[in-house]
């Protein structure tokens, strides 16, 4: 793994001298943008036998990966604030399991790198065709979850791409672990040193400074709450993809089918809510509220979720408390809910463009005419009818593993798979053709 924190010196009788930030960010990506140019030419044979090298490497070496993340849940604290964190942050033996079929399963999918998606002939007798290339160097900022590491290291090998990975600090010592396992295993089956790249100093200033690098970074994809993405876009003078917060909406309308919709929340809630795609406030229409809502109140209640409530769902769920306006639009990845009763669809498509952060939303309803109204207007990556949100996920839509959501309308939107992870440029083959 290319990783800079030991100490350099300039003669074997110096003394060694810590690089500065600068330097150290500096040198690290120096080394990666030189991996890119290998990597992008290596053939897929070679890159899905390093994939299947690195997901057996972290099977054979799971108790190493447990010791290292049990220090890191010691250092970050178990109180019930931090709970939906240690959840993301927590590694056992079944999500390193998981970590390594999602590598293996990465391997099995097609390389998009060489695909030409069209070609044509000019009346010149020109041929113009389009290929997916690699884009290059992509920068993966993240918060709390370890699996991350795995997961972009992966999708971004079989893409061609060289990762510079920038976990949490919350999560250094897992981080740094999986990230050495990895790039250990990868290079031994033929993939070029620094094609993972992980940045194993935790000091803040780091970001600010790798933010700087577009002379070797060519994208960074962030992933993490609001603090992290005004970081971003404060000081990225390279091109950004959002990997935004996930204030994701359902809203259950007056021609729902009610088993159907209490299936439905429940699932969007309770299934797993630390995600970001998990639901955070439901909309429900007035005339169904009084059926729906007691009912959906007990199996919230029997899963432990806390519902914050207008003044109406208070009247229909005693245990309600009264929703503030923090409330809406606010990402609690906890098995806490928001619930307002609405007048109409319209009153819930306005709710949704005030408090939603563009990432998931999805409506319950029997009424074709309204479903279509709904996909057509509301504004996010991802936008469903009769199903969960939980399904907004690359494995879910078939697109097989995914580097995140993204919430940008610029390059890719919703799941990024192995093709989000290209780019295109155009190749021309003439036989001596001249512009007149």
């Amino acid at each position: 793994m290319e990783v800079l924190g030991q100490p350099v010196s300039a003669s074997d009788s110096e003394p060694s001298k810590p690089l500065s930030t600068v330097e150290y960010v500096v040198e690290l990506v120096s080394k990666a943008k030189r991996a890119a140019r290998r990597l992008a030419a290596l053939p897929t044979s070679t890159k899905n036998q390093a994939l299947l090298a690195m997901a057996d490497a972290l099977e054979a070496k799971s108790d190493e990966l447990i010791t290292a993340n049990e220090g890191d849940l010691e250092a970050f604290g178990t109180t019930k604030d931090k709970k939906a964190m240690v959840d993301r942050l927590r590694l056992t033996d079944k999500r390193i399991k998981e970590m390594a079929v999602g590598i293996r399963e990465v391997a099995q999918l097609p390389d998009p790198v060489g695909m030409m998606s069209t070609m044509w002939t000019r009346p010149n007798g020109m041929q113009v065709g389009r290929v997916r290339v690699p884009i290059g160097v992509i920068g993966i900022i993240y918060e709390s979850r370890p699996n991350v590491t795995a997961d972009s290291a992966a999708l971004c090998l079989k893409s061609g791409n060289v990762c510079v990975l920038r976990g949490g600090s919350e999560a250094i010592h897992s981080n740094t672990a999986i990230a050495a396992i990895l790039s250990d295993a990868s290079q031994k089956a033929g993939i070029p040193p620094g094609a993972i790249t992980f940045v194993d100093r935790a000091d803040r200033e780091i970001v600010p400074v790798l933010l700087k690098q577009d002379q070797s970074i060519d994208l960074i994809i962030p992933r993490g709450g609001e603090s992290l993405m005004k970081l971003i876009a404060e000081h990225s003078t390279i091109p950004v993809v959002k990997h935004d917060a996930g204030v994701c909406h359902i809203y259950v309308d007056a021609a729902a089918d009610v088993a159907m919709a209490e299936a439905i929340c429940l699932n969007a809630k309770v299934q797993r809510p630390s995600t970001c795609n998990a639901m955070e406030t439901l909309l429900v229409h007035q005339s169904i509220a009084r059926t729906l809502l007691p009912t959906l109140a007990a199996g919230l209640r029997a899963a432990h979720v806390e519902i914050r409530g207008c003044p109406k769902t208070c009247q229909l769920i005693s245990e309600a408390q009264p929703a503030s306006e923090n409330d809406y639009g606010k990402e609690f990845l906890d098995l806490v809910l928001a619930v307002k009763v609405v007048k109409n669809m319209d009153e819930a498509m306005e709710h949704i463009a005030q408090y939603g952060s563009r990432h998931t939303e999805a409506i319950v309803t029997s009424d074709y005419g309204r479903s279509m109204r709904f996909l057509k207007e509301v504004d996010a990556s991802a936008v469903l009818v009769n199903a969960s949100t939980r399904l907004n996920d690359g494995y879910q839509f078939g697109l097989g593993a995914e580097i995140g959501i993204s919430t940008s309308r610029i390059h890719a939107r919703g799941p990024m798979g192995l093709e989000e992870l290209t780019c295109s440029k155009f190749m021309v083959l003439g036989s001596g053709q001249l512009r007149e």
